[in-house]
């Protein structure tokens, strides 16, 4: 059994669950998947992965972050503590690894531009260079942060047009676009190969 967190802030949430579901049957896994709403979710559930799914990084702050929740702040501090967990962050979720805006050290090492790519009719799909997957993967951008810059520790996994547009540091893939979107499992599947231990 592998246990997946979903941040239940934002973003195409059940599109990551449908994903992790098939993604799991193709593997022959057992998948449990916990939704994180309040940091009760995370004292109450043993995890093996977490997914930020994107959105709107201000939106999920503010949701995420205030009296009433306070989700986003346990979370960071969650994962500083079990830094071997793996995460796959999506779009606004790379901004909220790279950036936490916490007292706390980021959990990757990398500068993300907001809406780098520019407003939501800038939107486009491309096919991305992922060495580790093997063939090209099928890259859904919207209105989509950049990098600006990759520190040491963060390793680039994801290259369109000789841009990174994703990174692995450790056992956290943060990616710029949408592999819920894209019809494609790998990046799920990836994240499944880790919760179970495997070196991939």
């Amino acid at each position: 059994m592998v246990s997946v967190g979903l941040v239940m802030l934002q973003g195409a949430r059940h599109a990551h669950i449908a994903t992790l579901e098939s993604a799991s049957e193709e593997l022959g896994v057992d998948l449990e998947t916990i939704e994180l709403r309040t940091p009760l979710d995370l004292q109450t559930s043993e995890l093996d992965a977490i997914i930020f799914p994107g959105g709107e990084s201000t939106t999920m702050r503010l949701t995420g972050s205030n009296d009433l929740n306070n989700l986003l702040p346990s979370l960071f501090e969650w994962l500083r503590t079990n830094e071997k967990t793996p995460v796959l962050a999506t779009c606004a979720g790379a901004i909220l690894l790279a950036q936490p805006n916490d007292s706390g050290t980021p959990l990757v090492n990398a500068t993300v531009n907001r809406n780098g790519y520019g407003s939501q009719a800038d939107s486009f799909q491309a096919m991305l260079e992922v060495p580790t997957l093997g063939e090209p993967y099928p890259g859904v951008f919207i209105r989509a942060p950049r990098f600006d810059s990759v520190g040491e520790g963060a390793q680039a996994i994801a290259i369109h047009k000789q841009e990174v547009v994703g990174i692995r540091q450790e056992n956290r893939l943060a990616v710029t676009f949408h592999p819920e979107l894209s019809g494609d499992l790998r990046f799920h599947t990836w994240l499944l190969k880790l919760a179970q231990g495997d070196d991939v």
